[in-house]
């Protein structure tokens, strides 16, 4: 199976334990010798719509991934500290009368 970055970078980046989005792939780390993919590098989401900077960026191991899907990416890695403390947010709906 072969994948291009531009498609791998559209995938969603899913935590199997929680299910929670962690982002879109946004660069990969490889092994200088081999070429061999090292991980991914999933930028950190914009604080305040990005007035006041990113949360730092997310690592996640070529190790940890354990499933490539047709819409997501699958991965067992985990959260950080940040995500991990914040409780889930609930979605809006907005009623119109």
């Amino acid at each position: 199976m072969t994948v291009t970055f531009q498609e791998l970078s559209s995938k969603e980046v899913i935590q199997l334990e929680t299910g929670l989005s962690l982002g879109r792939i946004d660069d990969v780390n490889f092994d200088p010798a081999s070429a061999a993919v090292q991980s991914f590098i999933l930028q950190g989401r914009p604080r305040l719509f990005g007035l006041l900077g990113r949360e730092p960026d997310l690592l996640v191991e070529w190790g940890d991934v354990v499933r490539f899907g047709v819409d997501a990416v699958l991965v067992n890695t985990p959260l950080p500290e940040e995500m991990a403390a914040q409780p889930p947010q609930k979605k809006r709906r907005f009623r119109f009368f």
